[in-house]
Parts: C-alpha cells; structure tokens; sequence
C-alpha cells in the first residue's frame, strides 16, 4: 500500500438551501446557509485519508480564514499537505445551491489563487507525485497542470485518474495518459458526444473515451451507480445506499476518494469501483462535503451489510 498523491483546489463552500433557485432578478429567502470547506480536489483527499489512505494533497491557498479552514480540515482529517500560502490573492470560494426537496446542486467556483497552480508549481511536486501508488487530479485548477502532472505519474509507473470536472475541452494528448478517467453522465457527454441516460449509452461513452486513449473508464451514474468498462470487461456497480439522501454535492468526490482508496490497497477495480460506491452512498446521508466523508470503519459496515 503506497501513498495517494491528489492534486486539486480547496474552496470554502458557501451553501444556501431553499425551495427552488432564484431567476435572474428576483430575491427569494432561503432556508438555510452553510460554510464549509470544499473544492473537488480537496474534498478527494479528506475523502481518501478517511476512507484509509495515506494522502498528499497538493495545492495553493491564500493566507486568509478560508485557508485556515482548509488546513484545519486537512488535520482533522489526516492529509499531509503540500501547499504553498500566498499573500497577493485568495483562496478560492464556491457558491452551492441546494433544491431542498431533492438535495440537488447548482454551483460557481472561483478558484483563487489555485486558478494560478502552473506545470512548474506541479514540477516542484515531481517526487511525491512520481512515488505514489494512484495520482488523482480533476480539472477545477489549469489543464496544463493537470496535464504536467499526470506526465509525470505515468513516467513513475503512478496508477493514473482523471476525473474531468468540471467537464473542459482535453488536449488529446491527456487521454493516454490516464488508467482511469471518472466522468459523471454529463461530463461523459461533454467529453464524447454521446447523451448518458442509461447503462447502453453510457458503455457507448465509455468506449469512445477508450478510442481518444483512456485505459479505462468508470462513468458515475448517481443513484444508478457506476459502469467500469475496461478492455476485457463491462461491469456495473449498483449504488450502495446508506440511508436517505440529504445532499449530493459532495459524492462524486466521495465515490473517488474510495476508489483511489482500494485501488492503493491493491483491491482488484470491480472492488474498488464498490469500496467508492460505498463511500458515497454513505455521504449523500450528510450535509456538506468534506464533514460529510465517511470514517473506514463506517464504509467496511456498510459493505459488510
């Protein structure tokens, strides 16, 4: 069991909770507000080192409350950080809406100064990110990081996810090199052409994901689980549930905390693709998204069920 290394951004999430979303305009009340710390990357990582995992996480913050928040996390949690703090810019902030009937989301990120995270910034990272056992990145800090970074875990023999979101435009360079790449439906869709709306038309994204490069991919399909297609096999993961849904926000990075995970662990990823759908199914029973990332010993009871 190696390190995981994930590379991403810490945003303080700012979560307004009401009926419905306001049109361009109009001012509604909501129900309820929330601040808390967020980012996709950062969110992987407290996911993964509670999940089990030895997590680095790599990333820029301000030197303002909202960094504190994230390092305070990040202890909490049990992530080693590799972040610089910069006086000249922010961190970065999300603004999440939540449907409060369904526990859907809407949300705007303003990366900070993360947005600045550059190939050089990832180079000064070459060594924990080439020693790793998995490499996640997504795409909310710039692709030509991602990109760099991904490079390098390929020349170290890393095992390599992309999770691409927000969905963006990818060099087409940047499919090969990924062993895994972990789209929900519409960033699948974004990426392919190809509109997921159920298991057929997601094996169909999945292979044209296959046919840029990607060695394998795993496309999340919320409440219908995960569908895992590799060279040799289909396989699809139900959702594992927990309880009732409270809010979704926070489960696509859930689901690849634990997968990157079992991956490190040496779970064979039919297995691993469960130990995230686990993971997941477990937060969505939460409000928020790191506080609601699940302990090890919570995921273990619930697949043990």
């Amino acid at each position: 069991m190696g390190h995981i290394a994930i590379l991403g951004v810490f945003v303080a999430d700012t979560a307004y909770r009401a009926d419905r979303a306001p049109k361009l305009g109009e001012t509604i009340l909501g129900n309820s507000f929330a601040l808390g710390p967020g980012g996709k990357g950062s969110n992987q990582a407290v996911a993964a080192a509670r999940a089990g995992g030895e997590v680095h996480f790599i990333s820029k913050l301000g030197r303002d409350v909202f960094a504190d928040m994230g390092l305070a996390i990040w202890k909490d949690a049990g992530v080693s950080p590799a972040v610089t703090q910069h006086d000249d810019a922010y961190t970065g902030a999300a603004y999440i809406f939540i449907e409060e009937s369904s526990g859907n989301n809407a949300i705007i990120i303003c990366p900070g100064v993360a947005e600045t995270i550059s190939p050089a910034d990832v180079e000064a990272r070459a060594d924990l990110i080439g020693s790793a056992s998995v490499f996640i990145t997504q795409l909310e800090q710039p692709i030509d990081a991602a990109h760099r970074a991904l490079e390098i875990a390929r020349a170290g023999g890393v095992t390599t996810i992309l999770n691409p979101a927000p969905a963006a435009e990818l060099p087409e360079a940047i499919y090969s090199l990924c062993d895994y790449m972990t789209p929900n439906e519409s960033e699948a869709e974004a990426l392919t052409g190809v509109p997921v709306t159920d298991i057929a038309s997601a094996e169909r994204a999945a292979r044209a994901l296959m046919a840029k490069g990607v060695g394998a991919a795993l496309i999340t399909l919320g409440e219908n689980g995960a569908l895992l297609v590799t060279s040799d096999q289909v396989t699809h993961v139900p959702a594992i549930t927990a309880g009732p849904v409270v809010e979704t926000t926070g489960a696509g990075d859930a689901f690849n905390g634990g997968f990157a995970v079992g991956l490190s662990e040496g779970m064979d990823p039919v297995e691993a693709v469960r130990f995230g759908a686990a993971t997941a199914g477990i937060s969505v029973t939460r409000p928020g998204t790191a506080p609601s990332m699940p302990e090890r010993a919570e995921i273990d009871a619930l697949l043990a069920r």
